[in-house]
């Protein structure tokens, strides 16, 4: 496939804080399980390593089949993971990796020589930022917190021939963090306004919000998981199309419907929703059973299949709201919400979240400030991988709720 020996991995990386110019990968498939993003990225950076101006050069989406969606989501639901399957779909999610970088290397002209880095999120099975007792030494009990990400980074290695950088969100949950979220500090790099104040809200199976005064530096920023993005309406499309949509596309599908607001206060009950940042969540919370519950109350109460999917959209949009609601706009003045992620495209949920915001605050999306709206997370884990090359700390511990700074990732050369 792509892998080269012309240059090893190892001569790459030494060189890369003596270079003041930087190609890297960003990889990144979110929670809504549907597809891998991957962006090509140009850096120039001063003396330093900081970074002095930023191009993207190309991007690239590589869709799963239904089939292997399947898989990924049986590995996220408690009652259908197995074990030996967690391990086959650890080497094969990474062929699907190596295919969309090989996807991108064509599309954008480019050889895996001319990469310096790929810098892999991995596919989030399970994350659980809530200590768990365990027995440990000496009678003692271990309160056990982590976060899984799959997609063997060296099967990646060894398909490409590129480093890989991997693993981000491992180091700051030893340091006691959530080790999530961890793109404020891209946000703030990209978003941060002299005189606005401004919400950087990512929609994709989960919802997080970055939260940036203005000003200048990145003090003051914090960030936390909002709750469900697109994952319950994702799943609620794929019951009522018995498998045909995986999503509904523009908010289409959410448009005919009416929502419930009693079923949606129910919903807002949840406890997730009361917790004081830094929080984070995830599938094991918002996955496929809570998105059966969620079904069974709407078909209790009546409502119809497009009823349901608007009351689910609306869902989303109020616990997005109320997290600003809550946390945001009694500390921070904010004039701008811009979205990335999936659910910037559902222009039902846009609609739904623009009538929920107070007037004077405008709502655009990334892509209105020269980031696709896809591309987003992929972008931020090509700069956590640059910081991580030159030995940076790329956590923000009043964001993550880590004791202190650490450099993220592991290399795998």
């Amino acid at each position: 496939m792509l892998v080269t020996k012309s240059q090893s991995s190892l001569v790459r990386i030494s060189s890369y804080r003596q270079k003041n110019e930087h190609h890297l990968i960003g990889i990144m498939s979110g929670t809504s399980l549907d597809g891998i993003d991957a962006v090509l990225i140009y850096l120039c950076t001063d003396s330093h390593g900081g970074i002095t101006s930023f191009t993207i050069e190309g991007n690239s989406y590589l869709a799963y089949t239904q089939e292997f969606k399947d898989v990924l989501l049986a590995l996220c639901t408690p009652n259908t993971a197995r074990i030996d399957a967690l391990v086959y779909g650890h080497s094969a999610l990474a062929e699907w990796y190596a295919a969309s970088v090989e996807q991108l290397l064509k599309q954008t002209n480019r050889t895996a020589d001319s990469i310096d880095a790929l810098c892999l999120h991995g596919q989030t099975v399970w994350h659980a930022p809530l200590p768990h007792e365990y027995p440990g030494p000496n009678g003692r009990l271990i309160q056990a917190r982590g976060t899984l990400q799959i997609g063997s980074a060296p099967l990646l290695h060894e398909r490409t021939g590129i480093p890989v950088i991997h693993d981000f969100r491992s180091r700051d949950m030893a340091a006691g963090g959530e080790g999530a979220p961890l793109t404020p500090i891209v946000d703030a790099i990209f978003f941060r306004h002299t005189e606005r104040g401004r919400i950087v809200q990512n929609i994709g199976g989960i919802a997080n919000a970055t939260v940036i005064p203005a000003g200048i530096g990145k003090g003051g920023v914090y960030a936390f998981d909002t709750g469900p993005g697109n994952m319950i309406i994702d799943e609620l499309v794929k019951r009522f199309t018995c498998g045909e949509l995986r999503y509904d596309k523009d908010g289409q599908l959410s448009a005919k419907g009416h929502e419930d607001k009693g079923i949606i206060e129910l919903c807002m009950e949840d406890p997730y929703f009361a917790r004081t940042p830094p929080k984070s969540t995830g599938r094991e919370v918002y996955g496929v059973e809570f998105a059966s519950r969620f079904a069974e109350r709407c078909r209790l109460a009546g409502l119809s299949e497009a009823d349901t999917l608007a009351t689910a959209t609306a869902f989303t949009a109020e616990s997005i709201v109320r997290a600003y609601e809550d946390f945001i706009f009694p500390q921070v003045s904010i004039h701008d919400v811009i979205v990335g992620g999936g659910g910037a495209l559902n222009l039902t949920l846009m609609g739904m979240i623009r009538e929920r915001l107070p007037k004077g605050i405008s709502l655009k999306t990334t892509a209105d400030y020269g980031i696709p709206v896809n591309t987003r997370e992929a972008v931020a884990f090509a700069i956590l991988g640059h910081e991580a090359l030159m030995g940076h700390a790329a956590n923000m511990p009043s964001v993550t709720g880590a004791t202190h700074e650490v450099i993220l990732g592991c290399i795998t050369l």
